[in-house]
């Protein structure tokens, strides 16, 4: 792979409130897929010169990419929070109490992992499925099989996605058909899990083992002390689990775990489970003491707006203002199967709705999210949640380049463009209706994983 060159509009975020529009920009990729230049303001007809004054013999005039008025590069959108094995099961179960859904739809679907060719196939239509859709970076629960999630991250890395791949870790209020035989095979399956990740990329470049007990209701304490041990020794692994997501199912943690008084934040940091690392989903129900300690121990929240509003019980708007006022990190996640849509440009249409719910909730304390806000939660929000903001999540000089080009244009039902357009109106005219259809390239790393037409 030789040096990328792209001169055109290039969108990217520093910060939730600060959309950087360049109209101008050269981009310049080196071979090993990193950002060595961006210039924010170049026309044109200056390119020869800001390429000559670099001095990179492989690079002329005429390897640059020129992008016309309605495309434009973006970051990779992060998904913070993936169940892989639900992807045939989209769209099942809506309207479910939690723990039901869970019991008829979910529970049984997860259990034909055991079977890996099946796991093959689905996870490879999955993985497809998510980089059509512009999600360069997944962070994927598995089934509790640690030979299907050994399965998943190969495919992956054959083809090219950024992820955080997990067995899912259960043992008890599961099927007898779908848990873990006890609490020392589970942690022997995890332990195997890690060392399959570090076999087939010893360096990390795209893949890591997450920790993944699927919640406390799913795990007997003994399970999550053998976790909290694992994290502790393992201190470059992230962690991942649901956290206050559904009324019914925080009940029932109390019941299970009287001694925290109902505080999950209390229960995961008792066994170890809440750090810098933990990507805690959905977050929909929060004490001013569990925001505390999210903020005090810099945990990560993965919201899934789609999923909150269709599956679980009731219409639950997670206070994403309130974080953000705060400084907790946030990102979006599709939830695959919890909700109707494993988009992430759907994610944050549903986020906007969320969030103006919220704002009548609160009184008007926590105001809507507007597009800029949204956009960063899908790019560098995710990638601060999941540890890899030094990585990528926007076009910082240093980082990868996990990007996705636009096309505005495409054939399909984004609002079309009209002469005056500017460039800020075309963005949100693709944020707010365009689709996997406007995505014509993928990169990962440099490398392009989709390309259409």
């Amino acid at each position: 792979m030789g040096y990328q060159v792209f001169h055109g509009a290039v969108i990217h975020s520093r910060e939730p409130a600060q959309l950087i529009i360049l109209e101008s920009a050269l981009l310049i990729v080196d071979a090993n897929g990193k950002i060595t230049n961006l210039f924010e303001n170049v026309s044109r007809d200056k390119v020869p010169t800001s390429l000559s004054s670099l001095d990179i013999p492989s690079i002329s005039p005429e390897s640059v990419r020129y992008l016309p008025r309605g495309q434009f590069l973006i970051p990779g959108f992060i998904d913070t929070h993936n169940h892989a094995p639900q992807w045939a099961q989209r769209g099942l179960g809506q309207s479910m109490h939690i723990l039901d859904w869970l019991d008829k739809v979910t529970f049984p679907n997860e259990a034909r992992f055991r079977d890996p060719e099946y796991a093959r196939r689905i996870y490879s239509s999955c993985v497809d499925g998510f980089l059509k859709q512009g999600i360069t970076t997944a962070s994927y629960y598995g089934s509790l099989h640690a030979e299907a999630t050994n399965i998943l991250a190969d495919i992956c890395l054959e083809k090219g996605q950024r992820a955080l791949v997990g067995k899912c870790n259960m043992n008890r209020n599961a099927p007898d058909y779908y848990r873990d035989a006890s609490v020392e095979a589970s942690l022997k399956d995890t332990e195997e899990c890690i060392k399959h990740i570090r076999r087939i990329d010893p360096e990390s470049k795209l893949l890591k083992h997450v920790l993944t007990p699927r919640f406390a209701i799913s795990c007997d304490p003994e399970l999550l002390d053998g976790l909290g041990k694992i994290a502790a020794a393992n201190p470059d692994l992230p962690i991942q689990t649901h956290f206050n997501e559904a009324e019914q199912e925080m009940n029932f943690t109390q019941e299970l775990f009287p001694q925290f008084k109902g505080s999950e934040a209390d229960l995961y940091e008792h066994y170890g489970l809440l750090n810098e690392r933990s990507i805690l989903a959905h977050c929909c129900h929060m004490t001013e003491h569990e925001m505390t300690r999210l903020k005090e121990l810099d945990c990560g929240v993965a919201h899934c707006p789609i999923s909150n509003m269709t599956v679980g019980g009731g219409f639950m708007a997670a206070p994403i203002r309130d974080f953000l006022r705060r400084g907790i990190k946030v990102g979006l996640g599709t939830d695959s199967g919890g909700g109707f849509s494993s988009s992430i440009l759907d994610a944050m249409r549903q986020a906007l709705v969320a969030s103006n719910a919220r704002e009548v909730m609160s009184q008007g304390k926590d105001k809507g999210l507007d597009i800029g806000e949204l956009f960063y939660l899908a790019t560098l929000g995710g990638a601060e949640v999941c540890a890899l903001d030094t990585k990528v999540g926007n076009f910082e000089v240093g980082k990868e380049f996990d990007a996705l080009l636009i096309d505005a244009n495409a054939s399909g039902v984004m609002t079309m463009l009209e002469d005056e357009d500017s460039t800020r109106t075309i963005f949100d005219k693709f944020v707010m209706t365009g689709d996997d259809r406007n995505i014509k390239e993928v990169y990962v790393h440099g490398h392009q994983v989709k390309r259409e037409g």
